[in-house]
C-alpha cells in the first residue's frame, strides 16, 4: 500500500496540464501539484495590461480545471480516488 501511495504521488508529480486564453496569446503551465511551471504571452499582449491579466487568469484557470480533472482520476486500486 505505501508503494502504490508513492507511485500515486509520483504520477501527480508527473501531469503536466497546459491552458490558453485568447486564442493562444497567453499560455500557463501547471504540473499535477497545481504549481506554476511556465508562461507564455504573445508580445502583442504586452500593451494592454489589464486585457493581459484577464487572459493569464483565464488560462490558469484552465490549466487548473485540467489539473483536477486528471488527479480525480489516479487511484489505488481497490480504495477510493484520492480526488487531489
Amino acid at each position: 500500500m505505501e508503494d502504490q501511495l508513492r507511485q500515486l504521488t509520483d504520477n501527480l508529480k508527473n501531469i503536466v496540464a497546459v491552458g490558453s486564453a485568447g486564442g493562444g496569446l497567453v499560455e500557463v503551465t501547471l504540473n499535477g501539484e497545481k504549481e506554476l511551471k511556465k508562461i507564455k504571452i504573445a508580445p502583442e499582449c504586452l500593451e494592454d495590461a489589464e486585457g493581459l491579466e484577464d487572459l493569464i487568469f483565464g488560462a490558469f484557470e484552465e490549466a487548473y480545471k485540467k489539473v483536477e480533472s486528471e488527479s480525480k482520476s489516479l487511484s489505488i486500486p481497490g480504495m477510493p480516488s484520492f480526488g487531489f
